[in-house]
C-alpha cells in the first residue's frame, strides 16, 4: 500500500520554530513530525511513500537520507511553487498510477492521531467511494457537510454559517475534517483543476456531479492538529 505525506507548507503558524527548518522537521517528544507520520502509515502496511516539499526542501531530503529513509521507498515531489493539497496530489499522481489497483492514504504531516487507518481503508473499499475523509463531530472554523448516508454534500463556514450545498440533501450535518484521506486511484484522472488548489474543492465538485465522497466517523479516536504553535507546545508538555 502507498501513501502521500503533505509536507510542503510554510509552517507560518509555527514560527519561530520554522524560521530555520520545515514544519515536517519540528520535533515532538524527540521525534520529528515527519517521522511520526511515516511511522503511523507504516503501522498499517504502507511501505512506499511520496512526500511533497517546498519550504527548506533540501533539509527534508538530507534528513531522510541520514535516516536511511526509515527502511521505506520514499520519493520526493518538489514544488518550486506551493500547489496546496490538490495541486500537490495532482503533481505526485504518477506515483500512485504505477500500480493503480488499490487505494492510498493522504496524510497531513502536522496531524497526530490514533485513527485506525486499517478500518478506514476497509470502510473506503466497502463503500466504493472515490475518497473517504476522516471526520469528527467537534467545533471548527470550516465544516464539511454530509448527508444521512455520510456522503459529502457541501460545506459551511463556522457553526452558524449558511450551508453551501453542492447537491440536494434532505438533511445534513457539519463535521470537522481531520486531514487524513483514503483515495481510490480513479480519483486522479478526475482532477481537472489546475495550479494551486485545495483537494476539498475537487471533492465538492465531484460530489456535486454525483460521485461518492464519504466520511469516516473518527469520534472515538484521539486527534491533534499540531500546525499551530500553541497546540505544539501543549503536545510537548504532555509527552
Amino acid at each position: 500500500m502507498k501513501a502521500m505525506i503533505l509536507a510542503a507548507g510554510l509552517g507560518t503558524r509555527l514560527r519561530p520554530l520554522t524560521n530555520d527548518r520545515p514544519k515536517a522537521l519540528v520535533e515532538v517528544g524527540g521525534r520529528t513530525l515527519l517521522e511520526i507520520a511515516l511511522a503511523r502509515v507504516r503501522e498499517f502496511g504502507v511501505r512506499e511513500v511520496v512526500i511533497n516539499t517546498h519550504h527548506f526542501a533540501e533539509m527534508i531530503t538530507s534528513y531522510l537520507r541520514a535516516q536511511q529513509y526509515f527502511g521505506m521507498r520514499i520519493e520526493i515531489s518538489a514544488e518550486p511553487v506551493l500547489l496546496d493539497t490538490g495541486g500537490g496530489l495532482k503533481k505526485a499522481s504518477w506515483f500512485f498510477l504505477e500500480t493503480a489497483d488499490q487505494p492510498f492514504i493522504l496524510h497531513n504531516v502536522d496531524v497526530i492521531s490514533t485513527i485506525d487507518l486499517g478500518r478506514m481503508v476497509e470502510s473506503h473499499i466497502r463503500s466504493g467511494a472515490l475518497a473517504t475523509l476522516a471526520v469528527q463531530n467537534r467545533r471548527t472554523s470550516r465544516y464539511l457537510l454530509f448527508d444521512q448516508h455520510l456522503e459529502l454534500c457541501g460545506r459551511r463556514t463556522g457553526p452558524e454559517g449558511t450551508p453551501d450545498l453542492v447537491r440536494t440533501a434532505p438533511q445534513s450535518q457539519g463535521l470537522a475534517f481531520c486531514g487524513i484521506h483514503v483515495i481510490s486511484p480513479g480519483l486522479l484522472n478526475r482532477i481537472t483543476e489546475e495550479g494551486a488548489f485545495s483537494i476539498i474543492a475537487t471533492y465538492l465538485r465531484l460530489a456535486g456531479a454525483g460521485e461518492k465522497i464519504t466520511g469516516f466517523e473518527a469520534d472515538g479516536y484521539q486527534w491533534h492538529d499540531l500546525g499551530r504553535l500553541e497546540d505544539l507546545t501543549q503536545a510537548m508538555t504532555s509527552t
